[in-house]
Order: C-alpha cells, then sequence, then structure tokens
C-alpha cells in the first residue's frame, strides 16, 4: 500500500509540475498575463466547473461500496453549500465574481479545449471502472487546484485585482489540498493488491492533464485571435 500511496504521490507532482509549465500560468506567475486573457478565462473555467457536481456524481455512482460514497459526500456538501463551514453553493461564489469583473456564462459558448476538457472529464467519470473517475477527479482536477490557482491568483493580482473580489479561487487553494486525500485514500483502497487498476488512474489524470493544458492553449489563442481581429480597428 506504502508503494502505491508513493507511485500517486510521484505521479501527482510531476502532472503538477507538467501543468505548471504551460505558458498561460508561467505568465500568470512572472506577472505579465492580460487582464482579458484572465476574463476569458473566468468565462471558460465557468463553463467547465458547471458541471463539476455532476462529475463528482457520476463518478460516485460507480464506487464499490456506500463506505466510499459517503467519504466523498463531504466534498459534494461543500459544492453544493450544505457543509457547516461552507454554507454558499460555490456556484453562487463563482456566480458572483463573474459578475465583479462584469462577466456572465449566459450564451457563453465553451472554445475547443473547453469543450475537450468537459468531455474528458465526463468520459472517465461515467466509466465503469470506477478507477477512471478517481483518477481523473484527483490527478487530473483536485491535486492540481491549489497550485494551478494559486498561479492565476497572481496573474489577477499583477492586473490589480483585490483577494476578496477572487473569494472562488481562494477557498479553493485552501479545502482542496483536503479533496484530493480523501479521493486518494480511496485510490489505494480500491487499487489494493491489484496494479491495473493503479495505471487507469494514473492513465486518467494523465489525460485530465492533456486536456487542462489544451484548454489552457484555447484561451491563448482565441485571446491572440481576438487581439489580430481588433488590430484593424485600432489602426
Amino acid at each position: 500500500m506504502n508503494l502505491q500511496i508513493e507511485t500517486l504521490e510521484a505521479t501527482k507532482l510531476a502532472l503538477i509540475e507538467r501543468t505548471r509549465k504551460h505558458s498561460f500560468l508561467a505568465r500568470c506567475r512572472a506577472g505579465t498575463v492580460t487582464l482579458d486573457e484572465l476574463k476569458l478565462m473566468l468565462v471558460q473555467q465557468g463553463l467547465y466547473s458547471t458541471y463539476f457536481t455532476r462529475y463528482l456524481c457520476a463518478m460516485m455512482a460507480n464506487l464499490p461500496s456506500n463506505q466510499e460514497v459517503l467519504a466523498l459526500a463531504e466534498n459534494l456538501f461543500e459544492e453544493l453549500g450544505l457543509a457547516p463551514d461552507s454554507p454558499r453553493p460555490h456556484y453562487l461564489i463563482y456566480r458572483d465574481m463573474l459578475e465583479h469583473f462584469g462577466l456572465t456564462l449566459e450564451r457563453a459558448r465553451p472554445l475547443p479545449g473547453t469543450r475537450q476538457l468537459i468531455d474528458a472529464m465526463f468520459a472517465n467519470c461515467r466509466d465503469p471502472n470506477p478507477a477512471r473517475g478517481l483518477g481523473a477527479l484527483c490527478l487530473g482536477a483536485e491535486a492540481l487546484v491549489p497550485a494551478v490557482y494559486s498561479d492565476i491568483l497572481a496573474g489577477f493580482s499583477a492586473c490589480g485585482a483585490q483577494p476578496e473580489e477572487l473569494e472562488f479561487f481562494r477557498i479553493h487553494v485552501e479545502c482542496d489540498d483536503g479533496h484530493a486525500e480523501t479521493i486518494r485514500d480511496i485510490m489505494v483502497q480500491l487499487a489494493a493488491g491489484d496494479n491495473d487498476q493503479i495505471d487507469q488512474m494514473l492513465e486518467a489524470g494523465r489525460h485530465l492533464v492533456d486536456a487542462r493544458l489544451a484548454f489552457f492553449s484555447s484561451i491563448e489563442t482565441a485571446h491572440h485571435l481576438a487581439w489580430v481581429a481588433a488590430e484593424p480597428e485600432a489602426a
């Protein structure tokens, strides 16, 4: 079991490092990302995050017993605003953040990378083998959040945004490490004595990181195309 934990932790760190090497996040850390790019990211991330409780429920439906379902229920309750220390649904916190920046998800359309990310998460969470959904949600999402959201917060800070304007990101930096550990513990139990399950988890995590990188690349491409299209008007 210790070897399984070591394998999962090593893969988690490698996937975090790989994700943070993307130029979008590197520019967030360097303070060279633009506010327009960050606002575009907010809308696209909002489209992906809208489905988060459904990703989680789809994966929970494939868990082998109610014990694992109960362990993950805390994550679900926090998302829905039903936990004592998280009394407000996270989607409302995100909506308030969007409104502060003059944004809305109404009539917003997902970029190709956003659609790829949504489809990848649903595909893994709906897989009858729960190892796929667990790997996707842990290694490909929750485990990345503290590092990725910290980079995004740095980008917003460089653009003059105040911490209180970004509550959604701040609370997830603080709580998602615990969520990842909860899922990891279930992964270890599920994979006990079955290395094939570990391989499935790692593959799903890598699949989601590939999709996340495509998500960031889509944002950069869309922003560049919008900038090029606006150039003649500026001239």
